[in-house]
């Protein structure tokens, strides 16, 4: 193991290269998997990882090691490594590490690695029971559950060291019906930073049965009109749209390398007086959140858009360097296998005044989409496509009959600003996010909202007399 003094001392070596800036990220990871599928566990898996990346910034460039060895030897190869990639100067540096205490402590009540794993599998079983139970077109049901343990220090040259425990747990059941050669699929997932006990909130039975429910539903489903109409998305799809149609496009590297609609905008409108968009790694326990970033910034509350307004974007430290301004604590890395980038954590669409039923009775025809499926987002143009898990025909004013095969495509820039009713509703949806080759859990979430016809609906004609 490295103490204290190894690490000030490679800091300082490091330092005395020419490195702008650099960091010591030790990180020690425990993930446990079980997958069921055909009424019968399929795998167990069970992991450790351990190692250390070293990173060192100069020339607002970044040069980047790792190791799966956590000693002397080991980070001194990594400095022959990185330092061969810096600048030679000849200064001092004099560093002398102080843990910066966190003001945000995430509680963990249940510890994943403490549960019987008898306990873990009667959950995934009870689950599968209740989703097959259901009706006698469920055909398949496959579930994962997963735990992560995930321990950090992070030590830079600025003489900070933090400290950090993250335990990440989540359940996806995935239930298939199947009737008159139509085959229909139920997703649900639920996942939080927390322990076991996020099981007392979300019960297994309780997500096997939604998922169950979906993929009957969608088996009567008439397919969904196609052609420009309103749109409502209820606050139970989370926040997909606004990850893909803005978030992305508010992380500093993509502003920087002209990747993103939204470069040179700031002060701007980018949407409607109604948004305001926030990136919060603050909020107890979601999902995206944490006590520390990756970089060892303390974790922000970040307003992006404010009432239409375009503020700012998300920043790890390096861009945060080249734009001469602070880091927003959005520096994150899958592990220490890879270097930091500016990520999102929990995103969303603030509340509004209106209530839910009020935004659905104030259309005479449109679509309301309950649940979002995958989707992907141009950064340069802003141009979007989701398709769509559940959703309905509203007609006049009431939620008529449900609907399948629907997907939307649009232009994010365009739907933020004509987004005209905002609910008063918040719901979250998470994701393991992908940039870069690296994935990390993020949170999206909106209220329910209203957008007139700027977005077009894949489907089929409905034709009505």
């Amino acid at each position: 193991m490295l103490s204290d003094i190894s690490l000030e001392k490679a800091l300082k070596r490091i330092s005395k290269r020419g490195s702008e800036f650099s960091d010591i990220f030790i990180e020690k990871t425990v993930t446990n998997s079980l997958v069921w599928e055909d009424e019968k566990l399929e795998k167990i898996i069970s992991g450790r990882d351990m190692g250390m990346g070293l990173r060192a910034i100069f020339n607002k460039k970044t040069a980047y090691a790792y190791t799966n060895e956590i000693n002397d030897r080991a980070l001194g190869e990594l400095l022959d490594f990185v330092t061969s990639s810096v600048t030679f100067t000849d200064g001092e540096a004099n560093i002398s590490l102080i843990k910066i205490p966190s003001s945000i402590n995430h509680k963990f009540f249940q510890i994943p690695e403490e549960i019987p794993i008898e306990r873990k599998i009667s959950l995934i079983m009870n689950a599968d029971r209740v989703a097959r139970k259901k009706d006698r077109r469920i055909k398949q049901v496959r579930i994962i559950y997963r735990d992560v343990t995930q321990k950090l220090s992070i030590a830079n040259t600025e003489g900070k060291i933090t400290e950090e425990l993250r335990i990440y747990t989540s359940f996806v059941i995935q239930v298939v019906a199947s009737s008159d050669g139509i085959l229909q699929t139920g997703y649900e997932r639920v996942g939080a930073l927390s322990g076991f006990e996020i099981f007392e909130e979300y019960p297994a039975e309780i997500i096997a049965e939604a998922a169950a429910n979906r993929a009957i539903l969608m088996l009567t489903a008439r397919k969904a009109p196609a052609g420009a109409m309103p749109v409502v998305i209820s606050s139970e799809a989370g926040g997909t749209l606004i990850h893909e149609a803005i978030g992305h496009g508010l992380e500093a590297d993509h502003v920087q390398e002209g990747h993103s609609i939204f470069a040179g905008k700031v002060g701007e409108k980018v949407a409607s007086p109604l948004v305001t968009v926030i990136d919060d790694g603050t909020i107890p326990n979601r999902w995206g959140s944490f006590s520390f970033d990756d970089e060892g910034i303390p974790s922000q509350k970040t307003i992006l858009v404010e009432n239409g307004i375009l503020k700012g974007f998300m920043y790890d430290i390096l861009t945060a360097m080249k734009d001469g301004v602070s880091s927003t604590g959005n520096g994150r890395r899958e592990s220490y296998h890879h270097k930091p980038i500016p990520r999102m954590t929990n995103t969303y669409i603030a509340p509004g005044e209106s209530s839910p039923d009020e935004i659905i009775k104030s259309l005479e025809k449109g679509i309301l989409v309950k649940k979002m499926g995958g989707g992907q987002v141009n950064t340069i143009t802003g141009d979007f496509v989701f398709e769509v898990d559940e959703a309905y025909l509203i007609e006049k004013g009431n939620i008529s009959e449900p609907v399948r095969g629907a997907v939307l495509t649009g232009n994010g820039p365009e739907i933020l600003k004509a987004i005209d009713m905002v609910g008063n509703d918040p719901g979250f949806s998470i994701g393991m996010c992908g940039k870069d080759g690296q994935g990390v859990p993020v949170s999206d979430g909106m209220p329910t909202i209203r957008i007139p016809e700027k977005i077009i609906i894949g489907g089929e004609e409905l034709i009505r007399k």
